[in-house]
């Protein structure tokens, strides 16, 4: 599965708007069958805060754990929010290889 992130917006940047993006976001991961790659997207994203990218990103990689990819994004907000959250998590998000073909997507 590729999730989107634009679908939310391109400027996400409070804690309570992720929350409700997760939110609004969990009947689709229904739908994901166990060991699928969940590939996260963040292409036309400007802005990406910690804190939006804390309430969605970090229930995602408890639930999915290495099933969950992101693919690599060039936008220093991403980037800079990435980083920023595996250092409080302690814990590094996986990066999605053009190379490497998702599971069962």
């Amino acid at each position: 599965m590729r999730i989107e992130i634009k679908k939310f917006g391109d400027v996400l940047v409070s804690r309570q708007a992720g929350r409700e993006a997760y939110a609004a976001f969990l009947p689709t991961l229904k739908n994901i069958k166990e060991g699928e790659s969940v590939l996260v997207d963040f292409s036309n994203v400007c802005v990406l805060s910690p804190s939006w990218a804390d309430e969605f990103l970090t229930p995602l990689l408890e639930r999915f754990g290495d099933n969950l990819k992101l693919i690599p994004s060039q936008n220093s907000s991403v980037k800079l929010t990435i980083k920023t959250i595996e250092e409080i998590l302690k814990k590094d998000f996986q990066m999605w290889d053009q190379n490497e073909k998702p599971k069962s997507y």
